[in-house]
């Protein structure tokens, strides 16, 4: 279905599912069409559990591919027995994408599939009877999600198409054309701002909720937003109530993204997954594994050849060379290699990260961390030296926090002592904290840095891997936006980007 927008077009987003144990348990219980299902708040929770699913489609390959290996965090284990994934993944890796690409279109069409979910949610939630409480939260929850796809697609493609409508009959579907960047700004920081106002906290949520979007997710995102279009006065507006909404850091960096940690004092919003449902599962372990090394890295004994499906978001040597030693992060993170079954060790960097083991063979557990706290402190710590660098003050607090938690000294007015030292350094403290996120790429192009850093960059990767088409890794400020899709340029009649 994920790569059949014609039926989940027809579907329209009613193939929902239940939801009386917990919002993950999306199995489909009933057929209807949209104007006899909007009737009651089972069903509206309903079809607020199915704007989830995209984001959760998204996580498990578009937006590493896009928000990491793009970056100069990451890249790809070459294989020459397997390349049916070079177009998808390697050619994004190097540059040399095109608008038919297989995952382009997908990043687009999951995105709006999970707006056209919320859009369903919005336009019928008013004509439901139910608590004012219940309302507010179902359109905070839809609010934020509408504002995360939107997030990610205006970061990607610039100004697209802003659907803000359900969609009754295929008449309504053509879009008015692409949105110009404030626009689509404009209607993301509205949602978020709304979605703060009504949604409940974490900690108001039913144990079976966890996980659903909140009020402390929504001014997180909404921060974000702000720092990224240097509004730097609403940005520490929304960080400075993030911080006072009860979050912390955790003592072991590590217990972050254990699953058997979920939804921690740390975690702002995590995409959920859960291992014992195939539908519902992760995979992280198998696809950021060497494929050389069979089940070695997962651990999973029915899966023995890995093959063109793994070796992906493998860790560069610069972003290995970038943790400071004693750095605790370093080895919760990632690999330098593993043993073969003869007990040799293969020097194979990969992302460890996500590695707590298996549920079943082929699924994993592991939920997928969108915002966290030590992300907001960092975040704060930018802002303030935005507005002004002060030796030695709030700012330097912030990202010695974060710092001492990884084993590390603090910084010292005397070591950072201008302004733009302090921006170095929260740059870095982001790369290494924050690594395999999917934050790299957005930070490096927010701060103005990723042309002069990915150019950089390919001339190493060239060094590595003389294969590469002597056109991979020229990048221009063209190539800081994807390619819109040909097949919507064509279905909607759009305006392609500089390319």
């Amino acid at each position: 279905m994920k790569k059949n927008p014609i039926l989940w077009l027809a579907l329209g987003g009613v193939l929902l599912a239940g939801c009386k144990k917990d919002f993950l348990d999306l199995s489909p219980q009933a057929t209807s069409s949209a104007a006899n299902f909007f009737q009651t708040p089972s069903q509206i929770e309903q079809a607020v559990n199915g704007a989830y699913v995209p984001l959760r489609d998204l996580t498990n390959l578009e937006y590493w591919v896009y928000g990491e290996m793009r970056s100069d965090n990451t890249s790809f284990q070459y294989n020459n027995t397997d390349r049916g994934q070079e177009s998808q993944r390697e050619f994004v890796d190097e540059f040399l994408v095109s608008a038919n690409s297989e995952s382009v279109l997908s990043y687009w069409q999951g995105s709006y599939r999970g707006i056209s979910r919320c859009n369903d949610v919005l336009g019928h939630v008013d004509a439901v009877a139910m608590t004012a409480d219940k309302k507010n939260q179902y359109i905070g929850e839809a609010k934020f999600l509408r504002a995360w796809y939107y997030y990610n697609l205006v970061r990607q493609y610039g100004g697209v198409p802003l659907r803000l409508e359900s969609v009754g009959s295929p008449a309504e579907a053509k879009s008015p054309g692409r949105a110009t960047l404030d626009a689509v700004y404009t209607q993301i920081v509205a949602d978020l701002t709304d979605a703060a106002a009504k949604l409940p906290t974490k900690a108001a949520y039913a144990a079976a909720d966890a996980g659903r979007a909140t009020k402390g997710a929504a001014t997180a995102l909404l921060a974000s937003v702000y720092l990224t279009r240097k509004d730097y006065p609403n940005a520490l507006t929304q960080l400075r109530a993030v911080r006072s909404a009860g979050y912390s850091l955790l003592s072991s960096y590590r217990s972050v993204f254990d699953p058997a940690n979920k939804n921690n004092a740390e975690s702002i919003f995590e995409v959920q997954y859960l291992g014992s449902q195939p539908a519902i599962s992760s995979y992280f372990t198998y696809t950021f594994a060497p494929y050389t090394s069979g089940n070695l890295v997962t651990g999973d004994a029915a899966t023995r050849n890995l093959n063109g499906a793994s070796g992906w978001n493998i860790p560069t040597p610069e972003l290995i060379n970038a943790y400071e030693t004693g750095d605790l992060r370093k080895d919760a993170s990632l690999q330098l290699g593993y043993k073969d079954a003869t007990g040799t060790f293969v020097a194979q960097p990969y992302v460890s990260k996500y590695n707590f083991g298996i549920v079943a063979p082929g699924r994993t557990d592991t939920d997928f961390p969108v915002l966290r706290y030590a992300d907001v402190l960092l975040m704060q710590a930018e802002v303030l030296n935005e507005q002004g660098y002060a030796a030695g003050g709030e700012a330097f607090d912030l990202l010695n926090q974060v710092r001492r938690r990884a084993g590390l000294p603090d910084k010292t007015a005397a070591a950072v002592s201008s302004q733009a030292a302090f921006r170095d350094a929260v740059l870095q403290e982001r790369r290494v904290e924050l690594a395999f996120e999917n934050q790299r790429w957005y930070d490096l192009v927010r701060t103005g840095r990723a042309v002069s850093v990915l150019n950089a960059q390919g001339v190493l990767e060239k060094a590595r891997k003389t294969f590469l088409p002597a056109s991979a890794y020229q990048v221009t400020t063209n190539n800081l936006l994807l390619p819109i899709p040909q097949y919507e340029l064509t279905l909607d009649n759009l305006e392609q980007n500089p390319l």
